[in-house]
């Protein structure tokens, strides 16, 4: 057999995926490409690795078998590569990152520099909802989780990064008169809600309890990305983080209502595990956002003090 370390990398992906177009994007690659060296793969065994059936790709038994031996066959290499830069004298290996959604607006700010001048790092970012994060953190499967509200049963440590400052935001069709929203106006309005478990949500309704307000909730939606569209789009309202609307904001797509007890003010931390045998590269990081992380928000986030 005469499989390369490229083809193994690639079943792995489609694999993962269960999909060559998914993976042929998240590998750069295109499907003609991704497709041909899945054909050089699989000539090498008598065996199926894969049926097609419609448009579907569905692994075999073997072919699952065949992906963990990859799997390993590929961690034993980057090992190897990270133990080479190592002995050169760089600061080599994987650091893993599991972020809640509306944390990718921030966290690339955070890493920019250290994985630039760490060259032998490379960065494994998870972005996916609360509860996910939480789970992949305390199952030992991450370094680092960045995060807003703080997992109650993890005993973590943790660097307070930034204000995570939460605002009521209408699109550009609001007319507003530049006064508080009084909460009959408010109760007019028709909300939307990202969904149950997300810190956004669960900030969004004890802010809505404590005032007392009875809401209509209009709909509910899975992302701040699909949330902030709808706003723009005019389909409702929502109290949503300002971190993730700066050039709406800008451009007045979207603009925030100003109402009483508003914004809501939380913290976005980057945490890890407490019990956690740091690697030197998870070291690294903790050392160089420390000493860094005011200067980042004072270049990147400054624009906040306005609102």
């Amino acid at each position: 057999m005469h499989y390369t370390l490229h083809q193994l990398e690639i079943f792995r992906k489609i694999v993962e995926l269960k999909s060559v177009t998914k993976a042929a994007e998240e590998l750069f690659l295109t499907q003609p490409a991704v497709s041909i060296q899945l054909k050089k793969f699989q000539d090498q065994f008598q065996i199926p690795l894969f049926e097609v059936v419609g448009r579907r790709i569905y692994i075999t038994e073997f072919g699952e078998e065949i992906a963990t031996a990859a799997e390993k066959i590929l961690e034993e290499v980057s090992a190897i590569n990270y133990k080479a830069m190592s002995f050169q004298g760089a600061l080599a290996g994987k650091l893993k990152i599991a972020i809640v959604s509306t944390a990718k607006y921030a966290m690339p700010y955070f890493l920019t520099g250290f994985l630039n001048r760490h060259k032998g790092v490379d960065l494994v970012m998870d972005v996916t909802n609360k509860s996910e994060v939480v789970r992949s953190l305390e199952n030992n499967e991450v370094d680092f989780a960045m995060v807003s509200t703080i997992p109650k049963n993890l005993k973590i440590n943790r660097i307070e990064l930034m204000e995570n400052k939460l605002h009521l935001v209408g699109g550009k069709q609001y007319k507003g008169t530049g006064k508080d929203v009084t909460i009959k106006e408010f109760e007019q309005l028709p909300l939307i809600y990202r969904e149950q478990g997300s810190a956004t949500r669960n900030a969004m309704e004890r802010f809505i309890a404590s005032q007392k307000i009875s809401t209509y909730k209009k709909m509910e939606l899975k992302s701040n990305e699909a949330l902030k569209q709808a706003v723009i789009a005019g389909l409702g309202y929502s109290i949503m983080p300002l971190i993730g609307i700066k050039n709406e904001l800008n451009n007045g797509d979207l603009q925030v209502i100003p109402v009483k007890k508003l914004p809501i003010i939380t913290n976005w931390n980057l945490i890890w595990l407490s019990s956690k045998n740091l690697s030197n590269v998870a070291k690294e990081l903790i050392t160089y956002i420390n000493e860094n992380k005011t200067d980042i928000m004072n270049e990147h986030f400054n624009w906040f003090e306005k609102y």
